[in-house]
């Protein structure tokens, strides 16, 4: 121990003289040249820098004007593109998980001729009563999972019949839904909203949105899957599951412009996820009104 402790005092006392030694050597004058030397080696850099953030602004500004132009463009020919493709076109929306969807998208749709019959919108955490619904289907020992396929059948019967509007006025007074529009009326597709910024924003697409999209297409209705750009979730793999349209930038002109020429006969999956195949369906000027949603 004493060797030891002997060592560590020598070598810190060489490194007390060595450095003792180099400031005698190098002197005050050298070591300010050295300084400013640093100095201006940080002032050529600092320069650089500057240039280098000037270049970066500049290209910044002209792309946010050209976004500028882009949007400008889309927003002008996007009537021009769609008018009356859809003439007559009748369609239900069902939102699921309260999504919100932008007043532009329903512009879209009416520009092109489509007109929206009903809009269902149904609460992601309802936080219903279970046994009030078995009591009031008379039906007991039903479980979660069966319940809300049960309601997806009969919500989805109720959109396309009309009838049942007990079960409507019940499920309206529990907070699970909320409906508006006209129910009953012949519908050539329905549009099925999904997606949030919640992370359980699929947790019930086996069990609620899959089976009623099961109803509408046995029902020969053609069933358009959307969600926005921006998602924690995406659905549209599970939706693709049961080969229906699907486009996954809804929010987006581009996003409702693939929705309209989808309904016009274009089926297929757009946007701009992994899931999509390309960002808009084929253009074709002569493309008409046909009834067709199913891949």
């Amino acid at each position: 121990m004493r060797y030891h402790i002997a060592s560590l005092v020598a070598t810190f006392l060489a490194l007390g003289i060595g450095i003792l030694i180099g400031s005698i050597m190098l002197g005050n004058d050298t070591l300010v040249k050295q300084q400013q030397q640093l100095t201006r080696k940080l002032e050529l850099q600092i320069e650089e820098l500057r240039k280098k953030n000037e270049a970066v602004q500049a290209i910044v500004n002209n792309l946010e004007t050209s976004n500028d132009v882009k949007e400008q463009f889309e927003k002008q020919s996007l009537p021009f593109l769609l008018a009356g493709r859809l003439s007559g076109y009748q369609v239900a929306i069902v939102e699921i998980n309260n999504y919100r969807f932008l007043p532009e998208f329903t512009e879209t749709l009416k520009t092109s001729g489509v007109t929206v019959s009903s809009v269902t919108t149904i609460f992601s955490d309802p936080g219903f009563d279970q046994e009030e619904i078995q009591s009031f289907w008379g039906q007991k020992d039903l479980t979660p999972e069966l319940i809300t396929r049960r309601l997806a059948n009969e919500i989805g019967q109720t959109i396309v019949t009309g009838g049942n509007q007990e079960l409507i006025n019940f499920l309206t007074a529990q907070g699970i839904i909320k409906a508006t529009g006209q129910y009953g009326v012949p519908l050539n597709g329905v549009i099925i909203i999904r997606g949030s910024q919640e992370q359980k924003a699929c947790y019930e697409v086996d069990t609620f949105d899959l089976p009623l999209i099961d109803y509408f297409l046995k029902q020969k209705i053609s069933v358009f899957g959307v969600e926005e750009t921006k998602v924690d979730r995406s659905c549209m793999k599970a939706y693709q599951r049961k080969e229906i349209t699907t486009i996954d930038n809804i929010d987006t002109i581009p996003g409702q412009a693939a929705l309209v020429l989808a309904m016009a006969g274009n089926p297929g999956h757009y946007g701009v996820k992994p899931t999509a195949q390309s960002l808009l369906p084929k253009l074709d000027a002569s493309s008409g009104k046909k009834d067709k949603g199913k891949i």
